[in-house]
């Protein structure tokens, strides 16, 4: 099986339901995502995140756009350090998408958290949610927004 890395951007945060939610996305090639599929993958986006607790509003996003495909997963702070993961895929009917369109997604029903490419934000994000909401006396949200993983290539470190 041949590795090649991929690229990360970061996109500017967007409300949705209350929520202030990071974005990443990640591409094959050094180039923004389409964006019809954006559009369609933000919109999807409140379908796979969860009702909100008492933790402050927060959440990243994956995007990523394969080859044929794309994918959202949705990392949602609750219970004030816990992650909960909610995806989508779009052109994968073996995920249970109804065609091979990259702007029609879906739920993904599997328990898979992301792969390769699309976990390499995690790391950053939990050292970003314990340095600006755990470790203060009191959270500091927007902090927290504004720490993001750099933009560059993903996938060997």
């Amino acid at each position: 099986m041949a590795f090649k890395e991929k690229y990360l951007r970061v996109a500017d945060p967007i409300e949705i339901g209350g929520r202030q939610v990071k974005r990443y996305h990640i591409t094959t090639f050094d180039t923004e995502i389409e964006e019809p599929v954006q559009k369609a993958a933000y919109a999807y986006l409140p379908e796979v995140l969860p009702a909100r607790d008492e933790t402050p509003p927060a959440a990243f996003t994956v995007l990523h756009r394969g080859a044929d495909a794309a994918y959202l997963i949705a990392y949602t702070w609750m219970w004030d350090n816990v992650l909960e993961c909610g995806s989508a895929a779009a052109g994968v009917p073996f995920l249970g998408c109804d065609d091979t369109d990259p702007t029609n997604f879906t739920k993904v029903a599997r328990p898979w958290i992301g792969c390769v490419w699309e976990l390499a934000p995690l790391e950053h994000e939990r050292a970003a949610w314990v340095r600006h909401m755990l470790v203060p006396d009191k959270p500091h949200l927007s902090a927290y927004l504004a720490d993001v993983r750099a933009t560059g290539t993903v996938g060997l470190g």
